[in-house]
């Protein structure tokens, strides 16, 4: 490991979505994360091939039964020796199993108690499940994702899970453990994506506040598809191109290689009665010409401009590749860790896990005898494959 939260000891709690997604960062940047899997997940000796799940790299398995005593007694053996776990149940559950902040920081004082859910640990909601597209349309972002005169369309899962969630948790944990080390001592971060995707939103709240931005107009702003200027436009061979030309130098320039400059239409840019008729006219210039052709023209210039790639395509793009931004482990292609460091460096330095995988390595790295170990597993406290 070369990260820099080389040494550092995390302990994930497994879930879905946003913890592993935290988990993933911490463990890109070199942070020691072991997750912590239900025993019953573990079905027979782990596979030759590598898990599926790219949001389980870069770090080691073990399975626990934690309706167990001794299964809860291992978790707070490991919780004595670690710097930070995370968790992502509903409020309450890691209390039931013994193993909330309470417990796990009386035997680790120091300790960072990373909790991810979607709408937080109390609130009329709280106790709700629910999923990104209920946590962001709470939190007053979903319904300014949309054209002018449609519904508001979901930017898949990553505003909630990934950007208001597993970020941020990722983001608290840290800053917990750079204040641990000034004042010994551990606490709580309550990582609630509604949160998460609220603060997101903070922009959009100051231009709504100067009048910039109409709440009650979605698809007819400056950023949500409404200037003729910003949006994403189809090309003669069926794909998708994408302008930001804001700027008047920028807008200047897609002007000259669109051949629209001197067009007395479009000279009043930030007119907005305009935008339509001028998003009409220039989706009809932008129509003539395939995306490669506008490539060609728009590239490397100052137009503010990008094709609009599939993940495919992204991986394969010159300047993805001068950047190694995707790199393939275990024969899978995916992202690489973000954001780079000139000398600690981030890898991935192992493929994702099976259940289980590491249960006998992991327990006997953080001292556990051997006697030990074999009696958890024969007892059903740990589980091995």
């Amino acid at each position: 490991m070369s990260g820099p939260l080389t040494g550092y000891r995390i302990i994930e709690i497994a879930g879905i979505g946003p913890g592993p997604f935290a988990a993933m960062m911490l463990a890109d940047m070199g942070a020691e994360v072991v997750r912590v899997e239900r025993a019953q997940a573990v079905r027979g000796p782990a596979p030759d091939t590598a898990h599926w799940d790219v949001l389980l790299r870069g770090r080691r398995n073990i399975a626990l039964d934690l309706k167990h005593p001794d299964g809860v007694a291992t978790l707070l053996d490991l919780v004595a020796q670690a710097d930070g776990l995370i968790e992502g149940f509903r409020p309450g559950v890691m209390e039931r199993l013994g193993v909330g902040p309470a417990e796990c920081q009386a035997r680790n004082p120091k300790l960072v108690y990373g909790r991810m859910t979607g709408w937080g640990q109390e609130g009329p909601y709280s106790q709700a499940a629910g999923h990104d597209i209920n946590y962001i349309a709470l939190a007053g972002a979903l319904a300014h994702f949309g054209r002018v005169g449609e519904a508001p369309v979901p930017p898949l899962n990553m505003v909630g899970d990934f950007g208001g969630g597993g970020m941020f948790l990722a983001f608290g944990v840290v800053c917990a453990l750079l204040e641990a080390q000034r004042s010994g001592e551990g606490q709580v971060v309550d990582t609630a994506m509604v949160d998460g995707a609220a603060t997101l939103m903070s922009m959009f709240w100051a231009m709504k506040s100067i009048g910039v931005h109409d709440e009650n107009a979605p698809g007819t702003n400056l950023l949500d598809t409404g200037a003729h200027f910003y949006d994403v436009f189809e090309c003669a061979d069926g794909k998708y191109v994408s302008l930001g030309s804001i700027e008047p130098q920028f807008y200047a320039e897609l002007m000259r290689i669109t051949g629209l400059a001197g067009d007395a239409e479009f000279a009043q840019q930030m007119d907005k009665s305009h935008w339509p008729h001028l998003k009409t006219r220039l989706r009809a210039v932008i129509l003539a010409k395939t995306r490669d052709e506008w490539c060609a023209e728009m590239e490397h210039t100052d137009v503010c401009f990008a094709p609009v790639l599939t993940m495919s395509e992204a991986a394969a793009h010159p300047h993805n590749v001068a950047r190694n931004t995707f790199i393939e482990v275990a024969g899978t292609p995916q992202p690489a860790p973000a954001p780079r460091f000139s000398r600690t460096v981030a890898l991935v330095d192992s493929p994702p896990a099976h259940p289980g995988q590491h249960s006998r390595a992991v327990l006997a790295d953080w001292g556990f005898t051997p006697e030990r170990i074999e009696s958890l597993v024969a007892g059903g406290a740990v589980a091995s494959s």
